[in-house]
């Protein structure tokens, strides 16, 4: 049941139209009016008229100013009359998160529910590591004109450290229709490398490469760096892991289900 004077944030899950809850999918056919954000992450099985024709009603996309800069103009001052559904990929408060949002709606006296779906952060368990193993995510951005980002390499460090994984997102620029490969990500790390000369990631590092998370079919390597790089994943979303100490089973997975090299199985 739809609660009238309400936003619902709704998560659509991480690969193709399908992957919506049947809660989620139930409320958004409910809604008088849906909104939509891709900014933040990419479908790559779907397309928003496949979205639009299984919930069977127009989707308004808003691009990142609209949800950053125009939110309660756009979208919460229907909410205070009619009930709207927001979606978004992923998990709305997961790696998209949008907590200040649900803020924002509250101020404004708009009651606000959050639908959950499949997050990359469920997902990355089909890495074979134990998700209790993560420590700190980070993005890796793309390099501006006059800023290069180095945080994403103090986590990896950090993660280090204690033996952690590392879960590192790649950058996102959906209105010029560029998402980051692994392959560039892990050139941006050597670059970092180079200027940091703390061998925290080079061509001997380990890493593991999910592609299309969500999909029957997704990719999933593991290797050393200077093998990886010259990899081809196939079509994006990919994200980059970096192992921290592995556990037997874990190695195990990885050289059984990521053709990650055998050597690692004397190195746990």
């Amino acid at each position: 049941m739809v609660i009238k004077m309400s936003i619902y944030f709704i998560g659509l899950g991480l690969y193709d139209e399908k992957d919506i809850t049947l809660k989620g999918l139930e409320i958004a056919k409910n809604c008088d009016l849906v909104f939509a954000e891709f900014y933040t992450s990419l479908l790559a099985g779907t397309t928003i008229e496949k979205i639009e024709q299984q919930i069977g009603k127009p989707i308004k996309l808003l691009s990142r100013e609209d949800v950053e800069l125009n939110f309660e103009k756009i979208v919460l001052n229907n909410a205070k009359e009619r009930d709207v559904a927001f979606l978004t990929a992923g998990d709305p408060m997961v790696a998209t998160t949008h907590a200040d949002l649900r803020i924002r709606a509250k101020q404004m006296g708009v009651r606000s529910y959050v639908i959950h779906a499949p997050s990359i952060y469920s997902a990355i368990s089909i890495t074979g590591l134990q998700i209790y193993k993560f420590g700190k995510s980070a993005t890796v951005a793309y390099p501006e004109k006059n800023w290069f980002p180095t945080s994403h390499y103090e986590v990896i460090k950090e993660n280090k450290e204690r033996g952690l994984h590392t879960l590192l997102f790649l950058d996102i620029k959906a209105e010029q229709k560029k998402y980051m490969t692994a392959n560039e990500a892990m050139n941006i790390l050597l670059q970092v490398e180079e200027m940091k000369k703390e061998e925290i990631f080079t061509e001997d590092t380990l890493v593991v490469i999910l592609a299309r998370a969500g999909s029957l079919t997704p990719t999933l390597k593991a290797g050393y760096v200077r093998e990886m790089i010259k990899e081809d994943f196939g079509k994006q979303p990919h994200i980059l892991i970096v192992p921290g100490k592995l556990h037997i089973v874990e190695a195990e997975y990885l050289v059984e289900f990521a053709n990650a090299p055998k050597e690692i199985l004397k190195e746990v």
